[in-house]
């Protein structure tokens, strides 16, 4: 299946997750270390503008990936970038291009769509389940969309990178193998089903 449509279905499911959110859920914690659900919205919302603006070919501009301070709008703010890089991905051409992705400069920084496109999508069906769990509501990805993510979840470095402040993943986790693989693919990006505190 085409890698856009996937990520346009993991998107939407994220979108659909965080429409649950109000104003006062934005300090609640979520998975990703020392954020706030505001601040893994404006992260989020960061990175679609940051990803739409690559498929545009203006990557390279710093500026387009800036994270803005979480406000009372930070909901809306996601759904309107959602809408954008969905519309950005899927412009004639696209499949074609290469992307600037200046944070993956030590791998790149240009990367074929294809590869740019694996790169959002599994952040995406991911930060979705972020985002539930700090809402203390269900996230199950259809199971298409987790198969497809299971080798770009191996293929992800499992370094140093993790530790970093802001790392989108934290070190692997161990679940057993007869778990469902959508913990396992969590479990391989560092999260966990243990309650937020």
């Amino acid at each position: 299946m085409d890698i856009r449509e996937l990520d346009r279905r993991a998107v939407l499911a994220s979108a659909a997750v965080v429409m649950k959110a109000t104003a006062a859920d934005l300090g609640r914690p979520t998975p990703c270390a020392d954020w706030t659900l505001g601040d893994l919205l404006a992260h989020m919302t960061a990175q679609h503008n940051g990803f739409a603006a690559a498929a545009r070919g203006e990557g390279a501009d710093l500026a387009v990936w800036r994270v803005s301070s979480p406000g009372d709008d930070a909901v809306p703010a996601y759904l309107r970038s959602a809408e954008e890089v969905i519309g950005a991905f899927g412009e004639d051409g696209v499949p074609g291009r290469e992307f600037t992705l200046p944070e993956f400069a030590p791998l790149g920084p240009e990367f074929p769509a294809r590869t740019a496109i694996g790169f959002h999508f599994i952040d995406y069906l991911v930060h979705g389940w972020d985002v539930a769990r700090a809402l203390g509501v269900p996230y199950v990805p259809e199971p298409d969309l987790v198969e497809a993510a299971w080798p770009i979840a191996l293929a992800v470095p499992d370094d140093e990178r993790r530790l970093r402040p802001g790392a989108a993943f934290r070190p692997a986790l161990t679940v057993p193998g007869d778990a469902p693989r959508f913990d396992r693919l969590l479990a391989l990006l560092g999260r966990t089903p243990e309650p937020l505190g």
